[in-house]
C-alpha cells in the first residue's frame, strides 16, 4: 500500500471544499498551503496555475494533480482537496474533478517531484482506493485512507 505521509500533514488534507473554476480552487490551495506549510499563499497559487496554463493536469476519473515548483521549499509537500462539487478541469476524459492532490517541489527536485508525481498517480489510478477517498466522511478519514494510519494502527 502506498502512504503519502512523507508528502501531507493532517492540516494539509481538507474536504467538501467550494470552488466554481480553477482559479479560485488555486487560490484555496495557496491558502492552504500557506497554512500548513507557511508558504506565500500567492506565490503558490500562481506557480499552479503557470503549471496548467501549459495543459491540464486532470488526468481523469475525476482526479487531478495540478503542481508547480516553489523556491526555497525543502522537500516535496502536498495537499488534498475533495472539493464539495466537481470542477471542469479539462480532464483527459473531459470528466470534472472531485478529488485533487496538489504537489509542491522545491525548484531544483527534478527527480524528486518526478517520482512523487509518479507515485501520486499510481495511487489514484486505483478506482478502489478513489471509491474510498470519495467515501470518506471527514478530514481526518482523508487523511487516514491516505497515510496508511488506518493500517498502521491496526497492526500495532
Amino acid at each position: 500500500m502506498t502512504d503519502f505521509s512523507d508528502l501531507l500533514k493532517p492540516d494539509a488534507v481538507l474536504s467538501g471544499i467550494p470552488a466554481s473554476n480553477k482559479k479560485k480552487l488555486f487560490a484555496l490551495t495557496g491558502a492552504a498551503a500557506a497554512d500548513a506549510y507557511g508558504l506565500d499563499a500567492d506565490l503558490v497559487a500562481e506557480r499552479l496555475g503557470q503549471r496548467e496554463k501549459l495543459g491540464s493536469t486532470g488526468f481523469g476519473g475525476g482526479v487531478a494533480i495540478p503542481h508547480g515548483k516553489i523556491d526555497g521549499l525543502r522537500r516535496v509537500t502536498g495537499l488534498f482537496i475533495r472539493l464539495s462539487r466537481p470542477l471542469d478541469f479539462g480532464a483527459v476524459d473531459d470528466l470534472p474533478v472531485d478529488l485533487v492532490f496538489a504537489l509542491l517541489s522545491p525548484s531544483d527536485a527534478g527527480a524528486d517531484h518526478l517520482k512523487a508525481l509518479a507515485r501520486v498517480s499510481r495511487r489514484l489510478r486505483e478506482r478502489g482506493f478513489v471509491a474510498k477517498l470519495r467515501g470518506a466522511g471527514s478530514a481526518d478519514a482523508l487523511y487516514a485512507l491516505l497515510t496508511g494510519v488506518e493500517a498502521r494502527d491496526a497492526a500495532a
